[in-house]
């Protein structure tokens, strides 16, 4: 039987995909593999830059050192360390005394003052000045006792020796009663009652390190620096009169009483030893 001729074409294209077919599958295996394509986001190869720490974190918990905390300014640094808060500025060398950071470490102390001395010097009650006292009565003689019921004396012990930094010459810096007595902590110093416009007057002879309002919950404030270790604070003023780094003298009007960031018209009134605060009345004269 003779093919027809219309089916050669047909044939003739069936072999063709079928040799196509087979070419295509032995180039599939001669082809190289493709490339892997790198799927990682960009710059995650780069290695982990360090964590940076903060300035000064060498000193941290070194005495003479302080490290901030949430909240702090240069102005509460100074009060807590009993220093001038630009004294700290300079002495850290600040570009900025506004700006300083959680975890960063000021020294607190002169250059040049070891500040292992300084920490180790030993806390004193300040002095309180004498006061004169009505003489005893004549002492009255005692029935002779048998020496086996007498007592062993007990001799008196001297008391600790005031420093110099201790031999200050105090008054009150207002006449109202006392109407919040110091805690240590919640409240680090009195409250005195007045009116407003009452005067305060400086406690004793110094030099104001802060007159402003830059400290949150003292309105308006004026801080003396009396020597090394003491400084008093004087909070919720109506008037400030003094300027910082003025002199001021015992008993010199300093401000006027007022109700500034507080509830009602008041003193509030701080002693502070090394930055510690000092109970008030165990320092003032006796009223």
């Amino acid at each position: 039987m003779t093919t027809p001729s219309s089916s050669v074409p047909g044939i003739r294209f069936l072999l063709g995909g079928a040799l196509a077919l087979i070419l295509t599958g032995c180039a599939s295996h001669l082809r190289p593999p493709a490339p892997i394509e790198n799927r990682t986001p960009q710059g995650s190869s780069k290695p982990a830059e360090p964590e940076r720490l903060p300035p000064g974190h060498e000193n941290a918990g070194k005495p003479g050192y302080y490290t901030v905390k949430p909240g702090d300014t240069l102005i509460r640094i100074g009060l807590e360390t009993g220093q001038n808060w630009k004294d700290i500025s300079r002495w850290n060398q600040l570009e900025n005394a506004d700006l300083i950071e959680v975890g960063q470490v000021l020294r607190v102390v002169p250059p040049g003052q070891d500040p292992s001395q300084v920490a180790s010097r030993p806390v004193v009650t300040p002095r309180i000045e004498p006061r004169p006292i009505a003489p005893p009565p004549a002492p009255v003689p005692a029935p002779a006792a048998s020496a086996s019921a007498s007592a062993p004396v007990v001799p008196a012990v001297p008391p600790a020796p005031a420093t110099p930094d201790d031999d200050v010459a105090w008054m009150w810096p207002a006449q109202g009663a006392i109407i919040t007595t110091f805690e240590g902590t919640r409240s680090k110093g009195v409250a005195l009652a007045g009116k407003e416009g009452d005067p305060v007057l400086a406690a004793a002879d110094g030099r104001v390190v802060y007159a402003g309002s830059g400290l949150r919950g003292y309105g308006n404030l004026i801080i003396i620096k009396h020597n090394e270790t003491l400084l008093t604070a004087y909070a919720h003023n109506k008037t400030l009169l003094v300027r910082e780094d003025q002199v001021v003298r015992r008993g010199q009007k300093i401000a006027e009483m007022g109700a500034s960031d507080t509830d009602r018209v008041k003193l509030h009134f701080e002693v502070r030893r090394k930055g510690k605060p000092v109970d008030p009345t165990k320092v003032l004269p006796a009223r």
